[in-house]
């Protein structure tokens, strides 16, 4: 049970409360549940009844406390702005409250407030700003201004105009989910127990002594009429861990299980640290994200607040509902905002250790110390440059830049100042390019505030030198030990770089460079030239007039002439010729070397390089035969794709002779696809049966190539069989499904068949996973219904429905395959929509019209197109 808030006035004169629930009766009601629970008239049930009325007097009375604190302080205001008396201030505050029709804690805390004008006042006033508006009509007016009663009448009055009860709203008395009234609304409690619970809370927190009794404190004062159900204060360690310093509503078993979580565990708190800014979860489930007290309340929201002054992040506050949070009132935000800075503030001088007895790993250094000194101490030990940081502060106490208080032994200023003129300035005035494109600052900042190192490698400074700015690659290491921050570089060396990247780009390369004196027949040889010859580091190197003799018998006169090019010629030669070492490997070796001269014009020396290319040899005979095999494949396929186009063709002419069929037009259009490599199984059919009627059909079989085109002669030739029966398009397809599902090898295909009958000018139609046909009439194109049908050869049995369509002389019936209308960048229904705009346009006839849909559809899909169109006459 939460304890009861404080009473509204000073409990030793005994004024009424305000705004807050009395302590609970004697003799109250049990909080026991209703099934099997003692009765208040069992003497268990009275017992419980007393102990309950115990803990709720020892609640008063602590609440009374924290009232008559907040009373005193008020006095006090009063005592220094009066120049009066402590008595002649508690006659003062008594005559302004019952002026103001306020209670005495009220009173006091809007005088604290105007005398504070800190965080905690910005929140009340931001509360009466957003949560009150003009007055409604009939609400009476303010009071007017209250004056002090100055202690003579020498004192110049002083005037306090007191918050209306009459025009505030407290948003104690909505739930979480439940917005901030609109103005004019009528009021639910006074604005001024929003400040009176504030500062209750401050006093309590500031009296505790350890945070536990804090986060008891602000969820009883602060955060329960808010709606939450429970708080957790965190503190951070030096290696970014989080450790439980003090919590409220959470059971002690939970607090146990998460007095310590250690660095790289994404919790609701760290992720506030890391991200330095409030982060709020509507629901923790449903963000997936670990923390305290998830298991009981998995639904409730979470507020989680960085609790930091001065630019430095002390620890953490997160707060518990009960229930998925909804958006929250600016008003309610700035109080949350206003309790996590006076929770920093507590942890700047509360003791280390957790209320459950846990150590905090760790630690920080004695409040006041900010461990410079022995930070400097240790710095002056590393071999690379390293500054000590102090942070810098404003009058307002945010962090507005770091002072230098140390440059170690090792430290080099990139201007050449003396480490002197640097010891005592500040970052941004010694070195205004930290906060430039480096982002050094802004790294240096974060590390501060969170306390996570940052290290980094070959990060580009930027230093100016004269007004000129002068960039270096350096690694980075920045740490935070106390409240300083140690800043260490180390500039990379460029004559080291570039001799460490030369020997990767040796050793990448298989290359070896020697020198050749030959006046003194000194022989240096480089890098890897040692394991390219195989021979021992104590053996001597191989002089080039002697090279012939390590090298395979056939290439003996390839180096017969490099020699005479290098050393008698005295030009720059290459060669490649086959090693054979004295362990019997071959290599490749290309081998390159320039002439030195002196000033007389002779040769002093020989310079060159050695490189193992026999990785890039057999490459090269790989790529060969590679080639030659491709070029063999291509032809073969070249073959095999000019007999399916010439299989293609015969079966299927791009058009289609005249169809003996009276009072019927048939035109037929086949556009193969635009690569000969993709042929398609589209294919098409216009028949006259026995019964005279006669047979339309499309249909597009899945793939390219032979199979396709197969399987597209299977299907054309057995729906020709099927059709002689006299049976319905429906039951053509499902026959056709069968044949597709049993008598071939994995073959699908999607189709649309029709039965015209030239007498009664119907025609009966049905489709497989197919585009529905297209009817012009007139003016007028439309598509045809989209009947059900499964695509053919999906499942062993398949129904498909037909419908029969009546014919009017002039009318045309377009079926076609998907190739006219699909695009990659445009939808089928907007494809099809275009192919009606242009099926409706005025045609000189019916082959006319087909080459207007073919004209007017640039494929890109390089599918196959089949066009059937009929006209009745």
């Amino acid at each position: 049970m939460s304890a009861p808030r404080f009473p509204g006035g000073d409990p030793s004169a005994g004024l009424p409360e305000t705004g807050a629930a009395a302590p609970p009766a004697s003799g109250a009601a049990v909080p026991y549940p209703t099934d099997g629970a003692p009765s208040a008239a069992s003497a268990e049930g009275r017992l419980a009844a007393t102990v309950e009325r115990l803990r709720g007097e020892v609640a008063a009375a602590h609440a009374a406390a924290e009232g008559r604190a907040l009373i005193e302080l008020a006095k006090g205001v009063i005592v220094e702005r009066l120049g009066c008396g402590p008595a002649q201030a508690a006659r003062q505050l008594a005559e302004l409250a019952d002026r103001a029709g306020l209670s005495l804690l009220e009173l006091a805390a809007d005088i604290i407030n105007q005398a504070a004008r800190d965080r905690m006042a910005e929140a009340a006033d931001e509360f009466v700003r957003t949560a009150v508006g003009e007055p409604a009509a009939g609400t009476p007016e303010p009071p007017a201004s209250t004056t002090y009663a100055p202690a003579s009448a020498a004192d110049a009055p002083a005037t306090y105009t007191p918050a209306s009860p009459a025009n505030t709203t407290d948003p104690a008395a909505y739930a979480p989910n439940t917005p901030v009234p609109a103005p004019n609304a009528a009021p639910a409690a006074p604005a001024a127990s929003v400040a009176v619970r504030l500062r209750t809370a401050e006093s309590a927190a500031l009296s505790a002594g350890d945070t536990q009794a804090v986060a008891e404190s602000l969820l009883r004062h602060a955060l329960e009429p808010l709606g939450a159900v429970a708080v957790a204060i965190w503190t951070t360690g030096p290696d970014t861990s989080l450790s439980l310093r003090g919590h409220a509503g959470f059971g002690l078993d939970e607090a146990a299980r998460w007095h310590y979580v250690p660095p790289g565990v994404t919790t609701a708190a760290r992720q506030a640290l890391t991200g330095r800014r409030t982060v709020r979860y509507a629901s923790l489930a449903a963000e997936g994200i670990p923390s305290i007290g998830r298991a009981r309340r998995p639904d409730g929201g979470r507020v989680v607040v960085p609790a930091g002054t001065g630019g430095r992040i002390h620890g953490v506050l997160e707060i518990c509902w009960a229930r998925p949070l909804g958006p929250l009132p600016q008003a309610v935000e700035r109080q949350i905002e206003a309790l996590a800075e006076l929770c920093a503030h507590t942890l700047e001088v509360l003791p280390e250790a957790s209320p459950g007895g846990f150590p905090v790993p760790g630690g920080f250094p004695a409040p006041g110390g900010d461990g410079a000194p022995a930070l400097a101490e240790l710095s002056d030990g590393l071999y690379d440059p390293a500054l000590v940081l102090t942070p810098h502060l404003d009058e307002a106490g945010q962090l507005v830049d770091f002072r230098i208080r140390h440059a170690n032994a090792h430290f080099r200023d990139p201007a050449g100042r003396p480490r002197g003129s640097v010891d005592g300035a500040l970052l941004l005035e010694a070195y205004p390019a930290t906060a430039g494109g480096s982002e050094l600052f802004e790294r240096i900042e974060r590390v501060y505030a969170t306390g996570e190192p940052f290290r980094a490698r070959r990060v580009r400074l930027t230093a100016l030198v004269d007004q000129v700015p002068l960039a270096s690659l350096a690694d980075i290491s920045i740490s935070r030990y106390g409240a300083s921050v140690l800043l260490i570089w180390r500039v990379e060396d460029e004559s080291a770089r570039l001799a460490g990247l030369l020997q990767h780009a040796q050793r990448l390369g298989r290359v070896g460079a020697f020198e050749e004196d030959v006046v003194a027949g000194d022989i240096t040889w480089h890098g890897h030239l040692y394991e390219l010859f195989g021979r021992r580091p104590t053996e001597p190197p191989v002089a080039l007039r002697d090279l012939a003799a390590h090298a395979h018998p056939d290439d003996a006169g390839t180096i017969r002439r490099f020699l005479r090019k290098v050393l008698h010629q005295r030009r720059v030669g290459s060669t490649a010729f086959r090693m054979v070492r004295h362990d019997g490997v071959t290599r490749h070796i290309r081998v390159t070397a320039e002439p030195a001269l002196g000033t007389d014009g002779g040769l002093q020396a020989v310079r060159g390089a050695y490189q193992d290319i026999s990785a890039q040899h057999w490459t090269e005979v790989a790529l060969t035969a590679t080639r030659d095999r491709l070029a063999a494949t291509e032809e073969a396929a070249e073959e095999r794709n000019r007999l399916t186009l010439q299989l293609q063709h015969a079966i299927m002419p791009p058009a289609k002779p005249p169809l003996d069929a009276p009072g019927l037009d048939v035109a037929v259009r086949y556009r193969p696809a635009e690569s000969e490599s993709l042929v398609g199984g589209d294919w098409y059919d216009a028949v006259v049966l026995p019964s005279k009627k006669v047979l339309l059909c499309v249909g597009d079989v899945a793939g390219h190539g032979v199979e396709a085109a197969t399987g597209m002669v299977v299907l054309r030739n057995a729906l020709r069989g099927l059709a002689v029966t006299g049976a319905g398009p429906g039951q053509l397809l499902s026959w056709l499904n069968s044949v597709a599902h049993h008598l071939t090898t994995q073959l699908t295909a999607t189709a649309v068949c029709g039965i015209y009958d030239p007498l009664s000018r119907t025609l009966r139609w049905a489709r497989a996973g197919h585009l529905p046909p297209v009817l012009v009439r007139g003016d007028e194109a439309l598509d045809l219904p989209l009947l059900r049908g499964l695509l053919l050869g999906a499942l062993a049995e398949a129904e498909y429905e037909e419908t029969e369509l009546q014919l009017e002389p002039g009318d045309t019936v377009l079926m076609y395959t998907d190739g006219l209308v699909e695009r990659r960048d445009t939808a089928v229904h907007e494809s099809v929509a275009q192919l009606l705009t242009v099926a409706r346009q005025p045609s000189a006839g019916l082959e006319h019209r087909l080459d207007q849909l073919l004209e007017r559809s640039k494929s890109d899909t390089d599918d196959d197109t089949c066009v059937v169109g009929v006209q009745v006459s």
